[in-house]
């Protein structure tokens, strides 16, 4: 993808658009608390990471775990924050203190030395994932929705009570956020359904400084 100047978005731009977001959005609270936060950031920035020339890989999803794939996912790492300027755009932003501590502020938790962790999924059809809680390493979890396929309005992350009963999914609309303070209560997953298309996501996490696979963060050697 070759390099190219934003004119209509920038890593303040792109601040600012979630923190203008984040504070305006009202929390749900059942079966626990999370938030649906919309126009996570601008719409340019969702349009470059939908089209980036990453092939979807091919993914085993016979178990419904996504460490069942772990040889095979794809992240904004080191490496695609310097080849993609797009991924550089969004991890500057998610690493900014103005980010962080509105983060802190409106999901009460404490993201102090953690590390910025941003995973870009594209589910194909077969896709489903087991109902589950994010592992402790994990101290904050968004997902953002970005796919504008017809089917995409059915994609939505399927919520939980517990581990044997299923509530509902989310709605599914593109520049839509998932966010979660990941507990042993926030069941979530996705429940078999047909999809047609490519599910596009980020997920992001501020994971602890146990997180074990360092090659996966946006910035190993800065924690937050």
């Amino acid at each position: 993808m070759p390099k190219k100047e934003f004119s209509v978005y920038s890593v303040d731009t792109t601040k600012a658009t979630f923190i203008n977001s984040l504070k305006n959005c009202n929390p749900q609270t059942d079966p626990y608390k999370y938030w649906l936060v919309e126009n996570v950031y601008p719409p340019e920035a969702i349009d470059d990471i939908v089209n980036l020339p990453i092939a979807a890989p091919r993914m085993d999803y016979s178990v419904g775990r996504r460490e069942a794939n772990n040889d095979k996912r794809g992240y904004f790492d080191v490496a695609r924050r310097n080849e993609y300027p797009i991924c550089g755009i969004i991890a500057d932003a998610m690493q900014s203190p103005e980010v962080t501590s509105t983060i802190e502020e409106v999901c009460k938790v404490d993201l102090g030395g953690t590390y910025l962790r941003i995973e870009y999924t594209q589910d194909s059809p077969g896709f489903w994932l087991e109902p589950h809680t994010d592992i402790g390493v994990k101290k904050f979890t968004m997902l953002i929705y970005m796919s504008q396929d017809e089917d995409a309005p059915n994609w939505g992350t399927s919520i939980y009570k517990n581990a044997e009963t299923f509530v509902g999914n989310t709605e599914y609309k593109s520049n839509q956020a998932l966010i979660f303070v990941p507990s042993p209560t926030t069941w979530h997953g996705y429940e078999k359904r047909p999809m047609h298309g490519l599910r596009k996501n980020l997920i992001i996490n501020y994971v602890t400084n146990e997180w074990r696979a360092r090659n996966e963060l946006a910035f190993p050697n800065n924690p937050i």
